[in-house]
């Protein structure tokens, strides 16, 4: 067998190995960061001044106590409705995070928004009628200290899902639908 049949034979391996692995039922890759490495995060609700610190995954798997407690924190305060988040928005902002060097708090603006919430918000306007808030896809936030325009920059190069930018309400929007920028 010559040198490139050998390495013919070794790729066409590990293309079948690779696709084996993605077809196997249950098999979904969780996220796209670094799977090996803690993720903490330290957030605060600016409407409701609550805050927490939480190692959410721990290196191999998320720690549902923690996802709860990020739930609890994300909630929509105007009608104190807490829903399940989407866990790749936190590990979305803790990889921002990592990439701009920010090691201080996370302020929500807003998390989950009910149905309710968002119709309110509709007729004031700026709000989607079928925002991903809604399924908990989705987060309103700054880093303290870090200018907008870096968040946001930092946002769209992860290429995770939608990112908004409004600076006069001092917030970069992520969710985790389609990859889009406005």
């Amino acid at each position: 067998m010559s040198d490139f049949d050998y390495m013919r034979r070794q790729l066409l391996i590990a293309g079948g190995l690779t696709l084996g692995a993605c077809l196997v039922p249950g098999m979904a890759i969780a996220s796209p960061f670094k799977a090996t490495n803690p993720r903490k995060i330290s957030l605060c609700n600016i409407h409701t001044g609550e805050d927490i610190d939480s190692e959410f995954f721990n290196g191999e798997s998320y720690i549902k106590t923690e996802l709860k407690r990020i739930d609890n924190i994300c909630r929509d305060f105007r009608q104190n409705e807490v829903a399940k988040m989407d866990k790749r928005l936190f590990d979305a902002i803790t990889e921002i995070q990592a990439n701009l060097g920010h090691k201080g708090q996370v302020r929500i603006i807003s998390g989950y928004r009910s149905p309710a919430t968002n119709k309110m918000l509709q007729k004031k306007g700026g709000v989607a009628t079928k925002s991903y808030h809604m399924k908990g896809q989705a987060i309103d936030f700054n880093l303290e200290g870090v200018s907008l325009s870096k968040v946001r920059k930092a946002a769209i190069d992860l290429q995770l899902g939608g990112v908004g930018y409004y600076p006069k309400s001092n917030f970069v929007h992520i969710d985790t639908g389609p990859v889009r920028r406005w």
